[in-house]
């Protein structure tokens, strides 16, 4: 019998290589990878398809890049995501920073740096949510709906 998986992720770069060898190194760390896409538009589709629960994102892609389909998913259903990269511009850092990226890592990628950043990813992103909590009493009542 198969333990649970510890995580559904989406995979997100245009070089097949890549994804074929993190697909590997996912599995190998007890999470499932629930979709993979090549460019940004496909991933926007695929997450709001399969809602993983993590995206690992390529920036430089051909059409959409990595970033821009990072704000877009963000804006429709946000979800935890990672960027992977070959650059490490300052000015591409703190873009992904804006964009709501919660970690940066640098092909090439070592399994031993996947997990860590994977789950300080998904704690940064429901640790706002527990921050908050519960909504504030404003003591003001809805107006009636007139159908």
């Amino acid at each position: 019998m198969h333990a649970p998986p510890r995580g559904r992720i989406l995979l997100v770069d245009d070089e097949a290589l890549i994804r074929m060898g993190l697909r590997v190194m996912l599995h190998d760390l007890g999470y499932e990878v629930v979709g993979e896409a090549a460019d940004g538009q496909e991933a926007i589709e695929k997450a709001a398809a399969l809602a993983p629960d993590l995206v690992i994102m390529d920036i430089k892609m051909p059409g959409m890049d990595g970033l821009e389909a990072t704000r877009r998913i963000m804006a429709a259903h946000p979800v935890p995501i990672i960027v992977l990269t070959a650059y490490n511009q300052q000015s591409l850092v703190a873009e992904a920073a804006e964009a709501g990226v919660l970690a940066y890592l640098m092909k090439p990628l070592r399994e031993a740096d996947i997990e860590p950043a994977i789950e300080v990813a998904r704690a940064r992103f429901v640790e706002p949510a527990s921050l908050r909590g519960p909504p504030a009493r404003t003591g003001r009542r809805r107006p009636p709906t007139h159908t």
